[in-house]
């Protein structure tokens, strides 16, 4: 059996438990991470005692998403933002081929997988995590779960897959601000299946996964692939390119008015001050913990 530094993986109830396990940092998804869940991912399909998957996330949260620790670490030049001895093409190929990878690798393979995937959400689920747990098959909310897409304030973009479970109108809403979504709202717009108290999350996932293992794996692959790959010859994997380019021209669309004083506050005061500059004017969210 592999083993594993950033998640857990514990085999239970006819399935599996794959915890994002990086709590110190709140589950901020690195390169590592991520690799090592595509890993375990592999290793459940080829288990045939494992029938579905939960996927959750360690201390309380599910993750506040990518790894945001490199932020303006490199010296950057303006009008332009970008590092010193770079070129806007060198640039834009590199942030290109990452959300190719992304979408062409880990989201659609997440989305093809012939196993159901349970996302487990409890706490914060922002940004690529939001993708992660509304990507997998079915989404069960805790009370507490906080979804939202923040990066949106720092030049980056939404995912796709909001517009497609949560409608226009309601994506767009949260797409353009990056507000937070609580769990009853999250739910109200088609983001989750279910919402549950925060400790029968996990017992609610596995008595899904015991339900469906009492139908055949082929008829449970199947009707998998009827829903996802139906939606892909809709037009999902064209939208899905789509975000990855368009994702790469946003992060490279920096403004000296919006970004500069957000790399000095990380320069001076790290993370939490980066976080802090971003996030404070948009205080008090519409929901979520500090909406009050």
């Amino acid at each position: 059996m592999a083993s594993y530094e950033n998640i857990l993986y514990e085999k239970q109830r006819r399935g599996v438990l794959i915890t994002l396990n990086r709590p110190g940092v709140v589950n901020s998804m690195n390169g590592a991470l991520c690799r090592e869940l595509d890993g375990a991912l592999a290793q459940a399909e080829e288990d045939p005692e494992i029938r579905a998957v939960v996927i959750t996330g360690a201390g309380g949260a599910f993750s506040v998403g990518e790894d945001l620790s490199d932020i303006g670490e490199r010296e950057t030049t303006w009008p332009y933002g970008i590092p010193e001895g770079s070129s806007l093409a060198a640039e834009y190929d590199d942030l290109r081929d990452m959300d190719r990878g992304r979408t062409l690798g880990s989201q659609l393979y997440r989305w093809e997988y012939p196993k159901p995937i349970i996302g487990a959400v409890s706490g914060w689920c922002l940004g690529a995590a939001s993708w992660l747990a509304l990507t997998c098959h079915l989404t069960i909310a805790a009370e507490d779960a906080v979804f939202g897409q923040p990066e949106i304030r720092h030049g980056s973009t939404t995912d796709f897959i909001w517009v497609l479970l949560a409608g226009f109108k309601n994506a767009i809403r949260y797409s353009l601000t990056g507000d937070h979504v609580d769990a009853q709202e999250a739910l109200r717009i088609g983001l989750v299946n279910t919402v549950v108290p925060k400790e029968k999350l996990l017992d609610e996932c596995f008595r899904l996964v015991e339900r469906i293992a009492l139908v055949p794996p082929e008829t449970v692959k199947i009707n998998l692939h009827i829903s996802t790959l139906g939606l892909e010859m809709m037009g999902l994997r064209k939208a899905w390119m789509m975000n990855a380019e368009l994702a790469a021209m946003a992060r490279l669309s920096k403004r000296e008015e919006f970004n500069r004083h957000l790399e000095e506050a990380k320069k001076r005061g790290g993370l939490s001050a980066f976080l802090e500059a971003r996030d404070n004017p948009f205080r008090p969210e519409p929901f979520g913990p500090r909406s009050k």
